[in-house]
């Protein structure tokens, strides 16, 4: 089946934010306590994607299959404890449903994010990952990210620590 990507609109909160949640829990949720990962899961609601899909200083594109939701990548500000000395970017999220991992569908939506960030303008683009998904730190070095420090990432009042990467632009 071939994935499809293209840049969503607010018509497409409800698919984002199943998207999100289903993806974060298969690959997250068994780490956490029920409440934890309940309140985290909240980032991921259909009003918090609307409005993310209507501000400009966001970018985000959307993998589909069928019409079905599959992955999606969003470029932010960045919001990290890191110093940042250039125009930079932060991907916030990248997320690939677990059926979908191994696909080739993460290599081209990196490439959209690392094309973005770049039309952006940004010289530096940063994101955050989970310092026990090693996987997903094996497919970003592959794309010249390098760690750069490390920041603590809440799920509920549960702390996890992720590694801080950077790639140049």
């Amino acid at each position: 089946m071939t994935v499809t990507f293209r840049t969503p609109g607010t018509g497409d909160a409800e698919k984002l934010a199943a998207l999100g949640v289903k993806s974060f829990s298969e690959t997250f949720g068994h780490l956490y306590r029920p409440e934890d990962l309940a309140l985290f899961l909240e980032n991921h609601t259909a009003e918090k994607w609307r409005a993310a899909l209507a501000d400009r200083a966001l970018a985000i594109r959307l993998g589909e299959a069928d019409g079905q939701a599959v992955a999606y990548a969003k470029l932010t500000p960045p919001e990290l404890p890191v110093e940042i000395r250039e125009p930079a970017i932060e991907l916030k999220q990248f997320y690939v449903l677990n059926g979908w991992q191994g696909a080739g569908v993460a290599a081209p939506l990196m490439d959209w994010v690392i094309e973005e960030a770049g039309n952006r303008g940004a010289q530096g683009l940063y994101l955050s990952v989970f310092t026990e998904n090693e996987r997903a730190q094996r497919f970003y070095a592959r794309f010249g990210f390098t760690e750069v420090g490390r920041q603590k990432f809440m799920v509920g009042s549960h702390a996890d620590e992720d590694i801080v990467m950077r790639r140049g632009l």
